[in-house]
């Protein structure tokens, strides 16, 4: 399965795996939002795998994020093999329930 974002009331949902193939494209695509934007918001609910490359893309982006003073969330606490896994890097902090 490709991986699919689209974006809905503001927020990009992103849809299938996160993992080598796509983890690079998938950083330099919100890079790149991160500099016209002063907020973006990423649901992982739909995320049905990720890997060491997707983890590392996404964490690259939060710290890029405060670096250049922007919100970067990223919401998917519900979605249990993601919770599982950033609880596991000890980076749980960066995900968030959800947006409110």
């Amino acid at each position: 399965m490709a991986l699919k974002i689209t974006k809905n009331q503001g927020i990009f949902e992103i849809n299938g795996p996160i993992n080598t193939k796509n983890a690079k494209s998938l950083f330099d695509h919100f890079e790149q939002l991160l500099e016209t934007s002063e907020r973006i918001i990423l649901s992982l609910d739909h995320v049905n795998t990720i890997d060491v490359c997707g983890i590392n893309a996404l964490t690259s982006l939060y710290k890029t994020a405060v670096k250049k003073n922007k919100v970067f969330s990223i919401i998917g606490k519900e979605n249990n093999a993601i919770k599982r896994i950033f609880a596991r890097r000890k980076i749980e902090h960066i995900i968030r329930r959800d947006v409110v």
